[in-house]
């Protein structure tokens, strides 16, 4: 079996690297390099067996025997190997979308996939059929999912724990990272097909996805896979192990607090059309211009604005415009590349470098757009985590 390129010359580092990690963890270096993982298994195998300790698995060690079945073995067995490892491939745009949804955060949501993976992959000899191999997988990531989630702090915006804050308020202390919603790159949630990301676009707006997190996991559970997913009530029931009775039941109480906390009240959002688009473009010209009264003139007048990890936020055009220029004035002189998330349109923003050469890297900006203006701007400031999940640089050269 051919390697590519990249594999063969880091084949003894990176297996150095990985030996003695959750497969999770391995499997990872696998999607990222677009390397199958029965490749980066045989990897692992042969740094174990030079260092004479076996790789792990989730607590469990897995004998370098056991790890040479899976990796090696004849022609055939290493082209049936590849070969339910590109089937598997297949479902996990849809997975990491479904782990979104119920972990609120992008890197928990790749994660879970990564580990739904490396379990299917596993047990693949074991799957008997007897439902499709969509439906098995899924089961393997609710069930991973409803494990992570368990015990967790429930994740929010700004918005979400407190009152606006005045023009002229100071950021304060930043939260973890574990509070917040994460933004998510559209192209590693939504269907490739336009017609299909049209119609599942809102099922990863931020708000929705905040609202989410309010529910109990198996409810967020059956209401993503009843009311986004569009699965019939025995589907879900036979996946979670429980009645149909309990599942209507489990959605009824999932729609009756999202009504409670408004979510069902908000409009969906609108296609991308070129109007949508020209607004947005109109933004980031006036934002690079720092021409707060042409950027305020696009804004709702609820519009809000905040900026994980900070807890502060503020509401209004008024508001935003003070702080903008106030506190915020170092913002001047950036520059934005357009990029897409939670199914609307964003820009990574970019500030003018300390030592004068070029623009670094400074937030990750995610906006909502309703009735024609822009409702929301949420700039994410983690930029060593988000930039390189959503493609972007470091920094931007004169």
């Amino acid at each position: 079996m051919p390697e590519l390129p990249e594999v063969e010359a880091l084949r003894d580092v990176l297996a150095d690297r990985i030996t003695g990690r959750p497969v999770a963890q391995v499997c990872v270096v696998a999607g990222r390099l677009s390397v199958p993982l029965v490749t980066v298994l045989a990897m692992v195998t042969a740094s174990a067996e030079r260092q004479n300790r076996p790789p792990t698995a989730q607590g469990m060690t897995m004998s370098t025997t056991s790890a040479r079945t899976l990796s090696a073995g004849s022609a055939g067995s290493a082209g049936a190997s590849l070969s339910v490892d590109a089937e598997l491939e297949t479902y996990r745009r849809e997975l990491t979308g479904y782990c979104y949804r119920l972990l609120g955060s992008a890197f928990e949501a790749e994660d879970a996939v990564q580990e739904t993976m490396v379990r299917a992959w596993k047990s693949y000899d074991r799957f008997e059929g007897r439902s499709s191999l969509r439906s098995w997988l899924y089961r393997i990531a609710t069930n991973v999912c409803l494990t992570m989630a368990d015990g967790s702090r429930r994740r929010a915006r700004p918005m979400d724990l407190s009152s606006p804050a005045p023009a002229g308020a100071e950021p304060g202390p930043p939260l973890p990272e574990t509070a917040w919603v994460e933004p998510m790159p559209d192209s590693r949630t939504l269907p490739a097909d336009p017609a299909e990301r049209a119609e599942t676009r809102d099922s990863v707006r931020l708000a929705l996805i905040a609202a989410l997190q309010h529910l109990p996991p198996k409810q967020r559970a059956v209401l993503i896979l009843r009311e986004v997913l569009s699965w019939r009530a025995a589907e879900v029931a036979e996946l979670l192990g429980t009645t149909v009775a309990s599942v209507n039941s489990a959605l009824q109480r999932a729609r009756a607090t999202l009504a409670a906390a408004g979510v069902t009240d908000e409009p969906p959002s609108e296609p991308l059309t070129e109007e949508h688009r020209s607004l947005l473009t109109r933004y980031l010209r006036a934002f690079e211009a720092y021409d707060m009264d042409a950027l305020t003139s696009l804004l709702r007048e609820d519009a809000t604005l905040s900026m994980p990890p900070y807890g502060l936020w503020f509401r209004g055009p008024g508001d935003i415009r003070a702080w903008m220029l106030g506190p915020g004035a170092k913002c001047e002189g950036s520059r934005l590349i357009p990029t897409e998330a939670n199914g609307s349109l964003g820009f990574g923003q970019y500030r003018r470098a300390a030592d004068g050469e070029g623009h670094t890297a400074w937030g990750l900006h995610v906006l909502d757009v309703r009735g024609g203006k822009i409702a929301g701007i949420c700039v994410f400031l983690d930029t060593a985590r988000l930039f390189p999940l959503f493609g972007l640089p470091p920094r931007l050269t004169p």
